[in-house]
């Protein structure tokens, strides 16, 4: 399954690079597409990982799949929308990472490759931060300032299995567990603050309810890491469950910023 998926994210990359032009897209996609990104790299580290430690491996090579694609997708609505200089050179640094990130996640999981693959994922993730901080700054906008924070919640979810399937794997990485958590105390420190914000809706604060139980439901899964007790497929649902409800609200703190221009 996974030889056979393979080159079909190399066949939707190059279809989403073939799409007729639509107009720009607006800066809170923007910001949205960009944060993305962050997830995706993330998300495309976990999915090989799964396969590595033999978890959930047909959906780990459809995720891997898929988020190459959409990673190719949004590259290109984001070098369409390069509002200025520093977005344009921005996109360049984090394209150039991509193309050996792409090349290194397509092969066969191996670990003696891991490190490189992570090291790439943390390359990649910090270009995509700094292109997302290079379009908010362009934007301007308290609620596209919202849209950044609940993404980087996205790509926390993704962050953590990925450190959590690492961890599980035991490669030999002397950072990963004080990485995982610290990834955890950014999200609770995220999540606390999209709490606060005043300018969140009703249907906004019930997303944040179902996300804040779904995320204590995940705390009592990793808390069983602390023995090495690792519960790599729970994890993997949960994020993945976190990851569709974080995807939501995000979207509607993009639309939230679009209607207050």
């Amino acid at each position: 399954m996974f030889k056979i998926l393979l080159p079909t994210s190399l066949l939707l990359g190059l279809l989403a690079a073939s799409l007729p032009c639509q107009a720009a897209i607006s800066d809170a996609e923007a910001v949205n597409r960009a944060g993305m990104q962050r997830m995706l790299g993330q998300r495309i580290a976990k999915s090989y990982l799964m396969i590595g430690t033999d978890t959930r491996v047909d959906l780990a090579a459809s995720q891997l799949d898929s988020s190459i694609a959409s990673v190719e997708e949004n590259a290109q609505l984001l070098d369409e929308y390069a509002a200025n200089d520093a977005i344009r050179k921005a996109l360049e640094d984090a394209t150039q990472t991509w193309h050996q990130y792409r090349q290194l996640a397509l092969t066969q999981p191996d670990r003696e490759q891991s490190a490189e693959l992570l090291r790439l994922a943390e390359r990649f993730l910090g270009q995509s931060e700094a292109l997302v901080q290079e379009i908010e700054r362009h934007s301007g906008s308290q609620a596209a300032r919202l849209v950044n924070l609940s993404g980087r919640q996205r790509m926390l979810s993704q962050r953590i299995a990925m450190l959590y399937l690492a961890m599980t794997w035991k490669l030999p990485e002397q950072r990963l567990r004080s990485d995982f958590d610290a990834a955890v105390a950014e999200f609770e420190r995220g999540l606390d603050e999209l709490n606060k914000a005043p300018q969140n809706t009703e249907q906004i604060n019930r997303q944040l309810d179902q996300i804040g139980a779904q995320w204590r439901f995940a705390r009592a899964g990793f808390s069983l890491a602390d023995d090495a007790r690792f519960v790599p497929t729970v994890i993997v649902t949960t994020s993945d469950s976190l990851l569709r409800k974080i995807e939501q609200l995000t979207l509607d703190y993009e639309r939230l910023a679009g209607s207050t221009r």
